[in-house]
């Protein structure tokens, strides 16, 4: 009887070992919903000129500069969906789900999309990454690949996108590097986001989630497109150089000079701030 037991809980043990995902060694359970702490610097989209701790290229500048939010209201843009940079740059949470093989190995997990921002799936099966000539598309080609207990992704055949929504801009050249750290119940994203043309270096990004107790609700939302009111034909809306408005905003309200406002690179740097102590 004894006996009997003992092996019919051995099978049943095998049988739900079985049952999960094969993560592998050192490897964390990245299914699930996770929410931001919101405990670090936000990035403020709602200023038309704040382009802070962004070290863009004087490309970038230009182009930020000439950005009008009346573009959105477009009948072509109004489903363009945000790219894969708001998944550091966005509000929202995440809700990760994962598809397995027959041998319970991970082929895919897919981070569901949010109102505005569309789905990103990340292949684990080793797929090869496509032809720089293949088509680009709004939520480009992710692969991912564990270094020891760290998930390491790389997303390319990226379209042109922001990646802040009051104008600071990404090209189809970009590629983004996120490694997603978990620990206990949070969960670390270190994001490198590389473009030959709108970024003068690389720009790190960190943003760290908590695992959530509730499943997220991450529905689609069907986007039924209409006239908003922007002037119709070929014209996009746009403001001249110069003529942007509120540009010194921050700087009378907070005293920040315009150069850090404007993103450029040598800002980012402790040195700088013997520069401004000059100013003054």
């Amino acid at each position: 009887m004894r006996r009997g037991l003992v092996a019919l809980l051995l099978v049943f043990a095998a049988s739900a070992a079985s049952a999960q995902p094969n993560l592998g060694p050192g490897r964390f359970e990245f299914d699930g919903s996770w929410v931001p702490t919101q405990s670090e610097d936000v990035s403020n989209d709602t200023v038309p000129v704040d382009y802070m701790a962004l070290p863009l290229s004087e490309a970038a500048r230009t182009r930020a500069l000439s950005y009008n939010e009346s573009q959105l209201g477009m009948v072509e843009r109004q489903c363009e969906g945000w790219g894969p940079a708001y998944l550091l740059t966005g509000p929202f949470g995440m809700k990760v789900s994962s598809e397995h093989d027959v041998k319970g190995g991970v082929v895919s997990y897919t981070i569901a999309g949010w109102e505005d921002k569309l789905p990103l799936v990340i292949w684990m099966d080793g797929r090869p990454r496509p032809s720089r000539y293949a088509e680009h598309t709004r939520t480009g080609f992710t692969t991912g690949q564990w270094e020891d207990n760290t998930l390491v992704t790389v997303t390319t055949h990226m379209k042109n996108a922001f990646i802040r929504k009051n104008g600071a801009p990404s090209s189809d050249l970009a590629r983004m590097t996120v490694r997603f750290k978990r620990h206990d119940n949070h969960l670390l994203l270190i994001g490198i986001i590389e473009d030959p043309i709108y970024l003068a270096e690389p720009l790190v990004w960190t943003r760290d989630f908590v695992l959530s107790p509730t499943a997220l609700t991450a529905a689609p939302v069907p986007c039924i497109v209409t006239f908003e009111g922007t002037a119709p034909g070929n014209e996009v809306p746009h403001w001249l150089w110069g003529r942007k408005p509120y540009m010194d905003e921050l700087t009378k309200k907070f005293g920040i000079p315009q150069d850090v406002l404007l993103g450029h690179p040598e800002t980012l740097y402790p040195e700088y701030r013997q520069k401004m102590s000059e100013r003054r």
